[in-house]
């Protein structure tokens, strides 16, 4: 079967040649009045227009008994009336033109939409039922309409362009945006000279974004106008910082119990930047409730359905400071003087030029025309129109009003196209044109000769490339307005930058914010549900809430954030660590113990104690002649004497930077030198236990401890200590190393001991010498005679051990520099106790008790002099 063949089963229409069908008259008859006021203009070509003139109805009561009343259209809109003459200015052009549809006419009907789905539905219908007639054409052979211009609402534009699909009329939109409409499958004849939705909700995402409002609230109406528009702004903020704290529906039927709750919502909300999609005749009584509530502080964020809205900028002051993109303005010559010329005395029968005269003058040229309106004072309609009319006769740029004259130039132009085609290169069978006798809806239909054409239309309207995509959609270009009140109090729409969708991604927003005036005259508007983390703190976000809502943590210690709304603190290198406010990284502290307080006053002990022992052995050497010097072997003594003058000098080589020949000799100069010193002790303490315990004469026992015999014990006593650190030095050595775990934010220079046994083990072996001294000291200390020299040895041990005892917790648990403190005062602490222990009795006899000094006094009975 052919396709001509299938065809003609559901449409007996012949598709070629074109030619005018015959269909018989069938039995229909209008339902009921259409009382819609409406224009029209007989032509060769109707072009329809749909344009809500009013932006509310009153629904009428249903008791579901009789038939309901026809809806009531309120508040009469000066811009949309506005809209409707610049579709007849544009028709007016285009028929006065040589160039454009020469020897052909357009024709027009425009309805009110009541900016409601409903009454659009119904205005439509109107059009397509050529209201007024008898008899209905649809009924007979079909409405001469070829296109429509309509409708501003997306909610209406569905309905319009679903009843006007079947016939495969063409519909134009000047100000729907919803990006639904995009959708060719669903809207296939839908054309629209104004940018969806999807590039507005961007536009408005990036302005969000510019300003840094990450708090936002959001108002809609509940058409899909509002719904789509909703849905496009959280695709385009979900992986932003932006964040919406509450959307909120203004309902269809208004109900005042229901905007008081969106209204409480704002109220409360710390948003401060509240985005609005909704049109103007939706959004008019919420503000007038919103007024009423006293909220202040709010920034207006507008779309374009009400951006440039001048009912609501001169009704409603507090708007002033709004902030929206709006499509782009365009120049209409004659436009201006084309609206000066509409008054009630030239068109005394029609009701919409009497309501835009009540509207901007408050009164009633023709109370005939409306008497179901409230009683105005009369006046005779010949008043002049003035600029303070702004909602009429803003034509300086014009928007919306351009749009329409956008529209009806794309028909004209794609009609013109049609009936001027080249044979050849038409869309019809076979390539070829249209009859331009014929044109009618359903044989546009059949091959969609409109539709191809508009979708290749390009023409230019005052400069501007117009021309649809393949979804029947224009470039997306807007214009950003801002709301400012001149001197003179009139409104202004200022324009203060532009979104152009065709640029590089981030590159399409440009903004002159200088010239931005801000909701209350502020220099800057703040809307945030947190502060900002400012550097050196780090967001924490809420459970349950908003990414937008956190809170603002310090940095922990060795961690920065330089940056404002960090999400985490970066750790900072080994060898830095954070400042005060943790906003940046800084060298940490190198920390010895070097020339400061704590060093110098151990360093000044440490020589004080080492020129107190050299005095002490000068006046032994002064004094070495004496009983009290030669006493248990003199020579012992000098060895003490200067094994302790060694030990608080090496106590100076704990003190300044540590490397690696300081580190080894720290512990190799202070064990060597305590073990010599130890050793010479405990030489002295066996000549002193082996003297008393020779009990016998003849006993020769001392014979064995002489003074070369007491050289040998201390060489070997000292001597096992060296071996001990040749191996340490030679196996694990010390070494200086930087020790960052002792202070996080200080870094501790130290020598490291190398070998912990090797350290131990030389601790532990002059503790050991420590520990036999003590005993063999303590087992003499009874022994008779009036100078027993074991007393004070023991003594001496005494303190030795408890000092070097008390070192070892002090040692492990001092950090930093402390600990190598913690062993300069064992050593010095130790030193000054053999010092004074041993050598300060001798120094008082020899000093102030010199009649003590003698052989007698210090023998007593059993006291045996060695030298």
């Amino acid at each position: 079967m052919s396709f001509l063949q299938w065809w003609s089963l559901f449409y007996p229409v012949s598709i070629f040649p074109l030619t005018e069908p015959t269909y018989t008259q069938p039995a229909c008859s209008a339902q009921g009045p259409f009382e819609l006021p409406a224009f029209s203009s007989q032509g060769d070509f109707i072009l329809g227009g749909i344009f809500p003139l009013h932006y509310r109805v009153e629904l009428p009561g249903t008791d579901f008994k009789d038939q309901p009343l026809a809806v009531h259209c309120r508040g009469f809109d000066p811009r949309a009336f506005r809209w409707a003459l610049a579709m007849r200015l544009a028709v007016e052009e285009i028929n006065r033109s040589e160039r454009l549809l020469p020897n052909h006419t357009l024709g027009y009907k425009m309805f009110d939409s009541c900016a409601t789905p409903i009454t659009a539905q119904r205005a439509v219908l109107a059009v397509l039922n050529e209201q007024g007639e008898e008899q209905s054409p649809m009924c007979s052979s079909g409405s001469p309409l070829l296109a429509m211009v309509g409708e501003s609402g997306s909610s209406q534009s569905i309905v319009v362009s679903r009843t006007l699909q079947p016939f495969c009329i063409p519909m134009i939109s000047y100000f729907s945006t919803c990006s639904c409409l995009s959708n060719r499958k669903e809207y296939p004849t839908f054309f629209r000279v104004v940018p969806n939705d999807n590039h507005q909700v961007k536009a408005i995402a990036s302005l969000l974004q510019r300003f840094s409002w990450k708090w936002v609230g959001v108002v809609r109406e509940d058409h899909d106008y509002g719904h789509f528009a909703l849905q496009g702004l959280k695709r385009e903020i979900q992986n932003t910082e932006v964040c919406l704290a509450y959307d909120e529906m203004i309902p269809k039927d208004y109900r005042r119990e229901r905007v008081l709750q969106i209204l409480e919502v704002m109220r409360v909300s710390t948003a401060r930047v509240v985005v609005v999609f909704s049109g103007e005749g939706e959004f008019y009584p919420f503000l007038k409730e919103f007024v009423m509530q006293n909220i202040t502080g709010i920034q207006w964020v507008a779309s374009e359905a009400w951006v440039t809205a001048n009912l609501l900028a001169e009704t409603y002051p507090f708007l002033d400071g709004t902030v929206g993109f709006a499509i782009r303005a365009g120049k209409l010559p004659g436009l201006r003087e084309f609206l000066l010329t509409v008054n009630p005395d030239r068109y005394p029968s029609n009701p919409m030029v009497q309501e835009l005269w009540e509207a901007l003058y408050s009164c009633s040229p023709s109370p005939s025309l409306s008497p179901s309106r409230p009683l105005l004072p009369p006046c005779s309609g010949q008043e002049a129109i003035l600029d303070q009319h702004s909602a009429y006769m803003n034509t300086s740029s014009p928007r919306v009003t351009y749009n329409v004259y956008k529209a009806v130039y794309a028909i004209a132009h794609s009609m013109h196209n049609l009936l001027y085609c080249q044979p050849g290169t038409g869309p019809f069978l076979n390539h070829s044109c249209a009859n331009s006798n014929n044109v009618y809806p359903w044989q546009v239909c059949v091959i969609r000769q409109i539709n191809y054409y508009l979708h290749n239309v390009s023409f230019s309207v005052s400069g501007e490339e117009v021309n649809f995509d393949q979804n029947g959609d224009t470039t997306p270009s807007y214009d950003l307005i801002n709301w400012q009140r001149g001197e003179d109090g009139i409104p202004r729409f200022v324009t203060v930058g532009m979104y152009d969708g065709t640029k590089d991604s981030g590159k399409e927003l440009v903004i002159q914010e200088e010239k931005i005036m801000w909701e209350g005259h502020q220099s800057k508007v703040v809307s945030v549900c947190s502060a900002s983390c400012p550097p050196g703190f780090r967001k924490a976000i809420r459970h349950g809430e908003p990414l937008c809502c956190f809170d603002c943590l310090p940095c922990d210690s060795g961690k920065i954030s330089n940056q404002t709304d960090s999400l985490d603190c970066d750790e900072c290198p080994e060898d830095y660590w954070s400042n005060a406010d943790g906003t940046l990284c800084i060298l940490k502290v190198v920390e010895f113990l070097s020339h400061d307080a704590m060093g110098i006053a151990l360093m000044v002990i440490a020589v004080v104690g080492a020129c107190l022992t050299a005095a002490v052995l000068t006046v032994f050497l002064h004094h070495r002649t004496t009983p009290i010097v030669r006493i248990n072997n003199s020579e012992l003594s000098f060895f003490i004497l200067l094994s302790l003058t060694l030990c608080f000098l090496c106590a100076l080589v704990f003190i300044g930077e540590p490397t690696s020949w300081s580190c080894m000799l720290r512990h190799t100069a202070f064990s060597i030198t305590f073990s010599f010193c130890i050793s010479c002790i405990l030489g002295k303490t066996l000549v002193v236990l082996a003297a008393f315990t020779a009990t016998r004469p003849g006993d020769n026992i001392m014979k064995w401890l002489g003074p070369k015999q007491q050289r040998v014990i201390i060489f070997c006593c000292t001597l096992v200590q060296v071996l001990i650190c040749a191996a340490w030095l030679i196996a694990a050595p010390p070494f200086p190393i930087k020790n960052t775990q002792a202070y996080h934010s200080k870094i501790i220079l130290e020598c490291s001991v190398g070998s912990q046994l090797a350290f131990w083990c030389v601790l532990g072996y002059i503790g050991l010498l420590a520990c036999l001294c003590f005993v063999l000291a303590f087992l003499a200390r009874k022994l008779p005679g009036n100078f027993n020299e074991a007393k004070y040895i023991t003594f001496s041990m005494l303190i030795f051990c408890a000092v070097w005892i008390s070192f070892i917790p002090a040692y492990v648990s001092s950090p930093g520099k402390f600990t190598v403190a913690v062993e300069i005062f064992a050593i010095l602490a130790s030193s000054f106790g053999l010092l004074f222990c041993l050598f300060a009795p001798k120094c008082y006899i020899i000093l102030l008790k010199s009649d003590k000094n003698t052989k007698q006094h210090l023998m007593g009975n059993n006291f045996k002099c060695i030298n």
